[in-house]
């Protein structure tokens, strides 16, 4: 009797997408504090009588930290492995969000949201997306990294009109409290499901040929000393002041002037907190179709022209924005649809141009850096928008400003690698 032929084995998925989901819920667990900042700024005003300037000198150290730490946790991944630093970081997220539950003046809070979460948040960040990306990924690399980005408006979407509804219901104490929560319960499938590369596994990255090989690692090194030297390297090449300038001004666009203060400005046109949460939410809704089409789009097109469409039209949205809040309704929403778009779509395409500049080994530390360039002007962002606001009664200067200088980034991101010979295509061509 003939035998019956065996029944072909299905492919298992590839390892790398395991990692990318767990990634994806470690940004996501981060993302969740980064949702109490523009929500807690009214509360701490009403209990404790900070004055918003002071508050935002608070949300600017912590922006600033969370931004200079980025490129030493690129170099302390590379010494001791994701999965370390991830864990780790995401423990002590959860313990200053507890401890912030117990603090009375606004140096505690100083304290709390700068060097601990900002430090701790800043280890968990978008240049981790970007280290994860280059690591495991030869094709579908832009979509990764926008996959990934998109963590931090996922966070906005599951969290903020969650954390205002408590906050206005039960009080922020609580709020903080479901952070914490959310923080410590990260660390589990970190533990049990992150691995480091591809390589240690028997494994090529998803989508490496037979011919693939691996670019030589540099050495790990001093963690601390490292990412100076790489600063050193980087600051003598044009395209890395190219890059930070644009994605400082990403920085001050997004994290600063809006994330910090639409809710307190939405507050100012005497729009409910839940209502504000609510338009940044869809912000975040639309912000994962935009960060996710625009890793597809990186892996197809030339990602200067990308970022000077996304800043543009970032521009744009922002200048319309204080006319809107004279009529609340669906303009609003129509702005949340623009600005969405391209709040983090701006990640794959810069994240594309650092690894044509500066290779796929030092790129992680490079783009901690230039990450680290977004956070200060974040920083400098929700600072002077709290000071503006404290000294003219409004945010117009704020937002306006924010406006032009979005547009301005956008000329400059077509100035990028425009050497001879740097003509910048896809590296791999998608299948």
């Amino acid at each position: 009797m003939p035998s019956t032929p065996a029944a072909p084995r299905r492919a298992r998925p590839h390892y790398a997408w395991v990692v990318v989901l767990v990634v994806f819920l470690a940004l996501l667990a981060a993302a969740a504090f980064r949702s109490t900042v523009g929500v807690f700024v009214v509360p701490f005003e009403e209990e404790f009588g900070w004055s918003r300037d002071g508050v935002s000198i608070a949300i600017a150290v912590n922006l600033a930290c969370y931004g200079l730490v980025a490129p030493f946790a690129a170099a302390l991944v590379e010494r001791l492995g994701a999965r370390r630093v991830m864990a780790g970081a995401l423990l002590v997220v959860a313990a200053g969000a507890g401890l912030t539950v117990v603090m009375t003046s606004v140096w505690h809070l100083g304290l709390v949201w700068g060097p601990l979460i900002g430090t701790a948040t800043g280890a968990v960040s978008i240049p981790l997306s970007a280290i994860v990306a280059t690591r495991w990924f030869v094709r579908r690399r832009g979509l990764v990294t926008g996959l990934l980005a998109a963590s931090f408006a996922t966070g906005n979407l599951v969290f903020l009109p969650l954390l205002a509804w408590i906050t206005a219901e039960h009080g922020w104490r609580w709020a903080s409290g479901a952070v914490a929560l959310a923080a410590g319960a990260a660390v589990v499938p970190i533990v049990l499901l992150m691995r480091e590369r591809p390589a240690d596994h028997g494994l090529r990255p998803y989508g490496a040929g037979d011919d693939w090989a691996e670019e030589p690692a540099e050495a790990a090194g001093n963690p601390f000393t490292r990412p100076v030297a790489v600063l050193r390297d980087a600051v003598r090449v044009r395209d890395f002041w190219l890059l930070a300038g644009t994605f400082f001004i990403c920085g001050w666009t997004t994290n600063g002037a809006v994330q910090s203060h639409f809710i307190p400005a939405a507050h100012d046109h005497a729009i409910p907190e839940v209502q504000a949460a609510g338009v940044l939410a869809l912000i975040g809704v639309f912000d994962i179709v935009g960060s996710t089409a625009s890793g597809w789009l990186t892996d197809r097109y030339d990602p200067r022209q990308l970022l000077f469409a996304y800043y543009t039209l970032r521009g744009l949205a922002l200048a319309l924005l204080l006319p809107l809040f004279q009529a609340p309704g669906w303009t609003l929403v129509a702005f949340a649809v623009v600005y969405g778009l391209d709040w983090v779509a701006t990640v794959p395409p810069t994240v594309a141009l650092t690894v044509a500049a500066f290779g796929r080994e030092r790129a992680g530390v490079v783009f901690g850096w230039i990450f680290c360039a977004h956070m200060l002007g974040g920083a400098s962002a929700a600072w002077l928008a709290g000071a503006t606001r404290a000294a003219l009664g409004d945010y117009v200067l704020a937002f306006t400003t924010g406006g032009l200088l979005a547009v301005g980034a956008g000329f400059l991101a077509l100035a990028i690698g425009r050497r001879p010979g740097a003509a910048l295509r896809p590296a791999v061509r998608p299948a």
